[in-house]
């Protein structure tokens, strides 16, 4: 991994995304999702399983196996059946720190390169962003993302929090004032960067 994670970002991504447990779906459009926001519905069964089999039982490992690929209504309509399986946190902070982290810092210099020209508050904060909403830059809720890929080439600190910020327009008034926080805390993250 070499985009560089500093305490603060990872400080940021595991306060908004909380601690998942399987028999509580996040809604939208989730898989199944444990842990740090690790979604069962966009993995393979053969990362699932390289990636838990030490923190889980393997009754658990084949029943959440089940799970794989399953998303939205019918991830919901599962997740009951997967109540009595309880997550432990700290374990759930070392996949993600060893598992999901480095999969998503590939992600983040591939949708902005040069990114790990900036500096690594930064960096960070362009991860949970990444993490959070995903790679993809098509489409009009994909507008900012293109902004920010081209701040990022640029290396204008203020125009990729700015952009950040403008992202809230996507969730305002949905009643999901989580997200608003956390695009928030990224771009202020990223302003933490700033020499004054």
């Amino acid at each position: 991994m070499s985009l560089q994670i500093t305490d603060e970002a990872l400080a940021l991504i595991l306060e908004a995304e909380g601690l998942d447990q399987p028999g509580k779906w996040p809604g939208e459009s989730s898989g199944i999702t444990i842990g740090i926001g690790y979604d069962l519905g966009f993995v393979t069964p053969e990362q699932f399983e390289e990636d838990w089999s030490q923190y889980l039982t393997g009754d658990e490992i084949e029943r959440l196996k089940t799970a794989i690929g399953v998303s939205g209504e019918a991830a919901h309509q599962r997740a009951s059946e997967f109540s009595d399986i309880k997550v432990n946190r700290d374990d759930a902070v070392e996949v993600f720190k060893n598992r999901t982290l480095p999969l998503y810092s590939d992600r983040t210099e591939k949708a902005f390169p040069g990114v790990d020209q900036l500096p690594a508050n930064a960096q960070g904060a362009l991860v949970s962003l990444v993490f959070n909403r995903g790679a993809a830059m098509d489409g009009d809720r994909r507008t900012e993302m293109r902004a920010v890929r081209d701040a990022v080439a640029q290396g204008d600190l203020q125009g990729i929090a700015n952009q950040i910020r403008s992202m809230k327009r996507l969730w305002v008034g949905k009643g999901v004032d989580g997200l608003l926080k956390r695009r928030d805390a990224e771009a202020d993250l990223v302003e933490s960067s700033i020499e004054k």
